[in-house]
This record gives C-alpha cells, structure tokens and sequence, in this order.
C-alpha cells in the first residue's frame, strides 16, 4: 500500500484527485480522501457533467434556481461554484498548513472561450470573485488565445491552472506566461508568495495516438507519453532557475509546478499505475481519477522515478522521429480534441438541464 503522506514527505509529489460531485461533498468522501491524504482537487465540464447527469443531488437546487428567474446556463454556474467553494473549504486546513502549497481546487472557464483571450480573462476573473477562496484554481487552456490571459489572470494575482498541454514547445510558452505574469503581479506590488499556478501536462493521450501510428507490435509503443513528460521536467527544472527567476523568488515568488493529469492508463495491455509510477517527482503534481488513485494506493511504486534515466529518455525521444512520430503534429491534434470533448460535455449537460428544466416541453 501506498501511503500518500509519506510520498509527499519524502519525494516532495502531491497526488490531487480529479472529481468533484455533490455526493463527495455530501457522503464525506471528500474529507477521507484528504484525511488519507490527496492534496488537492482537479475538475472540468466532463466531470460536472458526469455528477450533474448522473444524480438527484443537483435537482432540488437546479428547480430552485430556474422557477427563480436563472436561465439553464446560470443555474449551471451556480452549481458549479457552490461545489467549488465547498471543496475549497474542505481544503483550506491542508492550503494553510502547506503554505500555500497544495490543498488547491481548481475549476475551468467556459471551454467555448478557449479561442477568446479577452473572454477568458473576464470569465477567469468572474470565477475568481464569486468563489472567493484563496485555494481555488482558474483552469485556462493552453491555446495560444490562452496564453496572454494565463499572463494577464497570474498578474492579477489569480492562481491558475493551465491545462490541455501536450507538446514541450506549448509548455515552455505556458511557462513563460506564467513568469510574465509573476513580473506583471510585481510591478502592482501584489505578495507574490500567495499566487500559484500549475501547468497540467496531458500525459495517457499522447501514447493512445502515437501508439495508433506506431502500429500494433512496434517496440516504442507505450514510450512517447512518459518519455515526454520527464522531458517536460526537465524543462521545467532549467527554465524556474537563473537570474530572472531568482529575482521573482527573492520577492517570494512560488514555481508553476508540473501537473501531470490524464494519467488513467487507456490501453488494458499496460499497467493500470503506469503513469503516476514513473513520473514521481519532487515539486510535481499527479491528479488521478478515482480508479487510478484506489489502484495506485493499492499497488503503486512510491519512489522518485522522473529523471533517474535521462539518457534512456532523450534516446527514446531520438527513436520516435527516426520512426516517423511528427510529435508537433500530435500535440496539435491532440489539443483540437481536447478543447472539443469539453466543449461537447460542456453543450451536453446544458442540453441535459434544459430537458430538466420546469416547464420544458421536451
């Protein structure tokens, strides 16, 4: 069994879990997770509209809202951030006692804007004030629309939560965005000690498509996703050092820490902990959904796993170009469909409460 205090105390890697449903909240599982201890809680339109669909929990409320004059669409934010501020509360013990550090919640702008800077920034700033919680994360794509409103939401003092990242080269503009917006925050004179961000890297995707091109047999098959995430790593290491950061973390200024999130393992011929086991890592976040944290809790492997193979990794990285793997290529079609599958679950469980809704015909 692994013991997820112990992980953190002796590797410096939080594990947060990605769920979040009114019946968490309300059964207490929730608490006993953070009791057991996960460090923090990831969330986004698919998962909403898992709970939403799937439960009674939401429709007292939802009748309440809609016969009071909300459309569908408010009654859904409602909601939205009534779960939010709850599970920010639940882990404002953990933010206090970590300094900061994890016990964060993170909730998603409307996936229709990832296209819209301008949009994002006033919708990431509308969540921000309506939670009102210091734990809670703006979760922005990395779209190139997202990048200026990562910069401009960092300055405002808002902790963000960049996601949809899947090539090294968007990640290190992900980054950069995040220091501009540490050197925005400075310039108004905001602590910067209490502004945080994480950069979600998507990780099991990525070796559902190489592997499709790679083709059945072929020995690098399983290899693209974590290779690319210790490459990402890496990065992260050498870009949150040298002067221009150290001037920041004098002023108190936090790193954008790796997440590493789609981390359930799609492809049954491949171990069902495989990748939260090899990307441990020090400073670095793995959000699991509920069957991968039980597994992983079950029988993961608690040690640092992220760069203990450096060369193994860069080879590795070298042996998919030489087998045709345009990895650019991949990280761009991989991002369309993420930005789409939430916009579909987004549309889709709005379609589903209007349906619900009092008074519809349908």
């Amino acid at each position: 069994m692994v013991d997820l205090h112990a992980l953190h105390r002796d590797e410096g890697h939080s594990i947060w879990v990605d769920d979040l449903s009114r019946s968490m909240l309300q059964t207490g599982r929730l608490d006993a997770l953070i009791a057991d201890g996960v460090r923090g809680l990831t969330s986004n339109p698919a998962i909403f509209a898992t709970a939403m669909a799937g439960g009674e929990e939401y429709a007292d409320q939802f009748r309440s809202l809609v016969s009071s004059g909300h459309s569908v669409e408010e009654a859904y934010w409602d909601m939205v951030i009534d779960d939010i501020t709850a599970a920010c509360d639940r882990f404002a013990a953990l933010y206090e006692a970590s300094d900061a550090t994890d016990g964060f919640v993170s909730v998603e702008v409307d996936p229709r804007l990832a296209h819209d800077t301008s949009a994002t920034i006033a919708a990431g700033r509308d969540l921000a004030a309506r939670i009102a919680r210091p734990n809670v994360m703006i979760k922005v794509p990395a779209t190139p629309a997202g990048l200026p409103a990562i910069t401009a939401l960092i300055g405002d003092g808002i902790n963000v939560n960049v996601t949809l990242i899947f090539s090294l080269q968007r990640y290190a503009e992900v980054m950069e965005a995040h220091i501009a917006g540490l050197e925005v925050a400075t310039q108004a004179g905001r602590d910067l000690s209490r502004i945080a961000g994480v950069a979600s890297f998507f990780i099991s995707r990525v070796d559902t498509e190489v592997d499709a091109r790679l083709g059945p047999s072929h020995p690098l098959r399983g290899t693209a996703a974590l290779a690319q995430g210790r490459l990402a790593f890496a990065a992260f290491t050498s870009t949150f050092d040298g002067p221009r950061w150290e001037s920041l973390a004098t002023a108190g200024a936090r790193a954008q820490r790796p997440l590493w999130a789609s981390t359930g393992t799609k492809d049954p011929a491949y171990s069902d902990v495989v990748y939260v086991d090899g990307l441990i890592g020090p400073t670095s976040v793995n959000t699991l959904p509920p069957a991968t944290l039980a597994a992983f809790t079950d029988h993961g492997t608690a040690r640092r796993t992220i760069d203990t193979s450096p060369e193994a990794t860069a080879r590795t990285w070298s042996e998919l170009a030489d087998a045709g793997i345009d990895m650019a290529e991949v990280a761009e079609l991989l991002a369309d469909r993420g930005v789409s599958a939430f916009v579909d679950s987004f549309d889709g469980i709005l379609a589903t409460l209007d349906d619900a809704a009092p008074g519809s015909d349908r």
